[in-house]
């Protein structure tokens, strides 16, 4: 691909949806097509060296060692939420500045976390494999029978923007809500949203949903400990990071019905899923769906270029996380 040099150079590292890829060229040069693959090391080496601007995914790793290459570059637009695919004190090092789509994703992934809860509860995926086998041979009293949601209690780990929206979905089921959080909300919209510690809204809930960030603090923030703590006619539902539980743990305590089930949209070695959670019929399996809806996306992708333009104007970039 020609390099026009007037204009500057944007380099993506994974194939965009198209309303994104069609917006690019009318200011930027795209440094090579993007694929719908990750992008390779040698791949990312070279867009970096490049670039005046990159669109990443959380699936790449920009460490020291590959941001040692980037001369030219003033910007990563991190086209997700979290960022801990960054390397932040490296990139403030060289004076790069790093921003994400925050806000954007919010409704989707909520949405999205209440379509796991209600499959698992209600053994949506069992019974959908089961009729398209055509050895479905009609309804039962005792066939299939799952957990009810209406009037039980959604406990949430991590009450930011989605897990305040998880917990306002709840209203429609009339379900108490106790959440574990750094800080109680201020001003809840709902008298039913309880601040407690982290062990007492796991003793308590019969839905645990997670939305915390992947630090240090959060790795494995459910392990063999916590989910023992449960109750075993609870469900636990991830969207937020795989690492977040131990899957080793949830594993065992799947197996040992030590809890009732899980819904998860990520994995602790995404994109390797332990081949025992496939086999198990209490768990709901999702590939990383949670902001996968065409307007998302594209609102995800936009915000990237708002930032890049911002940036590359001199202005301060909107949702700057470094």
């Amino acid at each position: 691909m020609q390099i026009i040099m007037d204009r500057p150079i944007v380099f993506i590292t994974r194939l965009l949806p198209q309303p994104v890829m069609a917006a690019i060229p009318r200011h930027y040069q795209i440094l090579a097509e993007p694929v719908d693959r990750p992008a390779t090391a040698e791949e990312l080496r070279r867009g970096f060296a490049q670039a005046d601007a990159v669109i990443c995914t959380l699936a790449d790793r920009i460490d020291a060692s590959l941001l040692a290459h980037a001369t030219t570059l003033k910007i990563i637009a991190n086209y997700a939420v979290g960022y801990n695919n960054i390397d932040l004190p490296a990139a403030a090092e060289r004076g790069i500045i790093v921003t994400n789509t925050p806000d954007v994703l919010t409704d989707a992934t909520a949405d999205l976390t209440w379509a796991l809860l209600l499959a698992v509860a209600r053994r949506v995926t069992e019974g959908d494999a089961w009729v398209r086998t055509g050895t479905w041979t009609g309804w039962t009293p005792t066939q299939m029978l799952g957990a009810d949601i209406t009037g039980k209690t959604l406990g949430i780990i991590g009450m930011g923007r989605i897990g305040q929206a998880v917990a306002q979905r709840a209203a429609g089921f009339r379900m108490s809500v106790h959440y574990a959080s750094r800080h109680p909300v201020v001003h809840p919209p709902d008298h039913s949203w309880t601040w407690q510690p982290l062990e007492t809204v796991l003793t308590h809930s019969d839905f645990l949903s997670l939305h915390v960030p992947l630090t240090d603090t959060t790795h494995h923030l459910i392990g063999q400990r916590e989910l023992a703590l449960m109750k075993p006619t609870a469900f636990l539902i991830n969207t937020s990071r795989g690492p977040v539980i131990d899957e080793t743990a949830l594993l065992s305590a799947l197996e040992a019905h030590t809890i009732a089930g899980a819904g998860l949209d990520v994995y602790e070695h995404e994109p390797t899923i332990a081949p025992a959670l496939s086999s198990l019929p209490n768990v709901v399996l999702l590939p990383h769906l949670g902001s996968a809806t065409l307007e998302t996306r594209v609102r995800m992708g936009l915000i990237c270029l708002d930032n890049i333009a911002a940036v590359l104007e001199g202005r301060s970039a909107p949702t700057r996380v470094n």
